[in-house]
């Protein structure tokens, strides 16, 4: 199955806050919240910040960075086949770090395709319920893909 991916982060090049994995089937969505360990940049602190819990409580975990990566190995652990669909290289990135646990490890993943999709014209985040949330915008590029593949 197809995932679609967002994430937000401080700053181009900088630490995950939170991550979205919208499957293009169904209602499983996943969504987690990774603590800053810094201080957000000033555009992040204003347009990110405020909306990282804008879905409710039972839709979202906040785990430390390996919590957090298991937790994503377990959610995507019984499909044979994922594949993570984004429309930015960075969340790709972001994802990769995220599932490696320590120097040479990596959370328990035997099967993983990424599909870099470029999207000009659209934006996650003008499509978004939730601007600058990762989930609303995960969820507005799936529906994008979707309707755009019909």
């Amino acid at each position: 199955m197809r995932y679609f991916l967002d994430t937000e982060y401080n700053g181009f090049g900088g630490s995950l806050i939170s991550l979205a994995l919208v499957p293009e089937e169904g209602d499983q969505d996943y969504y987690v919240i990774v603590p800053l360990a810094e201080e957000p940049l000033p555009w992040v602190a204003k347009h990110v910040m405020p909306y990282v819990r804008s879905v409710p409580p039972m839709l979202y975990n906040e785990l430390d960075r390996v919590a957090a990566a298991h937790d994503i190995a377990a959610y995507l652990g019984t499909d044979p086949a994922p594949e993570i669909v984004c429309d930015w290289p960075e969340d790709i990135a972001l994802f990769c770090r995220l599932i490696q646990t320590s120097d040479g490890q990596i959370v328990d993943l035997t099967n993983l395709r990424f599909h870099f999709l470029r999207t000009p014209g659209f934006s996650t985040a003008r499509n978004s319920q939730v601007p600058h949330n990762a989930l609303h915008d995960a969820r507005a590029l799936r529906d994008f893909v979707l309707m755009t593949e019909r």
